[in-house]
């Protein structure tokens, strides 16, 4: 059986770009993220081979870059070379492929949104400790 792109969904944030392939009960997921380049691959539950390939809009910190595993999806935090520096798109060629879409749910304008991001860094990165927490819960009374 020929392996098929995953439906991939990216955002971009001040220091990280963040990939979602969406494949649900997903096995054998392998990523290897390197400066440039991204390759993914697994399969589902029915055995069906999933695999993307993307050439980086600009170069990333692969040894700080890891993925997450869910039911639902595999997603790849990518450490930006450049933080703080937007990016118009994804890949290095200016060609939106078929499988590959904005998460508009993700996405915004983020003039300012470190804190967002360090608090949705905390709240899913898989390495986030509790040494990580810098501000006390608030309480009310």
């Amino acid at each position: 059986m020929a392996r098929q792109p995953a439906k991939t969904l990216w955002y971009d944030r001040p220091r990280y770009v963040y990939l979602e392939f969406c494949v649900e009960d997903s096995t054998d997921v392998k990523v290897l993220i390197e400066d440039h380049r991204l390759e993914f691959s697994c399969k589902n539950a029915d055995g069906v081979e999933f695999y993307n390939e993307i050439n980086l809009y600009a170069r990333v910190n692969s040894k700080d870059s890891r993925e997450k595993r869910s039911d639902r999806s595999i997603t790849c935090f990518m450490r930006k070379w450049k933080e703080k520096v937007a990016w118009p798109r994804i890949t290095k060629e200016n060609i939106k492929p078929a499988w590959l879409s904005v998460d508009f749910d993700n996405w915004r304008d983020w003039e300012g949104d470190e804190e967002v991001e360090r608090a949705m860094m905390f709240v899913s990165h898989p390495d986030a400790g509790e040494g990580d927490r810098k501000r006390p819960p608030s309480s009310h009374g």
